[in-house]
């Protein structure tokens, strides 16, 4: 994990960030002067020198990479360009286990640090260290869950005879050329070639590939099962 060592010439160099979800939070300023008042103080503490002040205003919380402050902060700290990023409140930086596994994963991969002071989460720390390796164990877990979740759901529906994911896009007769064709021994490469000469579109508008007929295939495959089971 990275330790916020700062270098000969300088102190550690932090950027500080802060957020607040709404229009209206954004114009007041509510919520932003405490989360800045309490990095600063807590990088006064330490010694650190606060560098600059990334800030999204009006911005939800739900991914990290939707946040243009964040994404440019990181870009300097990957840079090697300051050394820490300081949150005061983890709901502030990410509300995803996921996320924050992830930026601490890439915070050790370009030697720089996470802090968020809520949490006590320190990547510059043995127990800060010890609270990442937590947090990547519990994202792991998190995705399992939520992996056995739809799995579970998908068994449901099919047990209904209902079909487990997103219904079919593509117009019948479409599908039932690409799985006449496949059924008759054509490649799915040569399936492909042809529909993209005859100007076929994709469900989404798009090229078809290999892949996109096998994916075609496999549905209308999954549509004749589910309508037998039910017969």
């Amino acid at each position: 994990m990275a330790k916020a060592t700062g270098r000969p010439d300088h102190p550690v160099r932090a950027i500080a960030y802060t957020r607040v979800s709404t229009g209206k939070q954004a114009e007041s300023g509510l919520g932003l002067t405490d989360q800045i008042e309490t990095i600063e103080a807590a990088v006064a503490r330490r010694g650190w020198q606060l560098l600059d002040h990334a800030e999204d205003a009006g911005i939800s919380g739900k991914t990290v990479a939707k946040r243009p402050a964040l994404a440019a902060a990181l870009a300097r700290l990957d840079r090697g360009e300051a050394d820490v990023l300081v949150a005061a409140k983890l709901d502030r930086l990410t509300r995803s286990v996921s996320d924050l596994a992830g930026l601490l994963d890439r915070a050790a991969r370009h030697g720089w640090a996470v802090v968020v002071l809520d949490v006590d989460v320190d990547s510059t720390t043995p127990a800060g260290e010890m609270v990442a390796t937590m947090v990547g164990a519990a994202a792991q877990y998190e995705r399992r869950l939520i992996a056995a979740r739809t799995a579970a759901a998908h068994r449901v529906r099919r047990d209904r005879g209902e079909r487990a994911g997103q219904a079919p896009l593509l117009p019948g007769d479409v599908r039932a050329h690409i799985a006449a064709e496949a059924a008759a021994g054509r490649s799915l490469r040569s399936i492909a070639a042809q529909l993209n000469a005859e100007g076929v579109p994709t469900a989404r508008g798009g090229r078809w590939h290999a892949s996109t007929v096998a994916h075609v295939v496999r549905s209308v495959a999954l549509d004749r099962e589910l309508a037998s089971s039910a017969t």
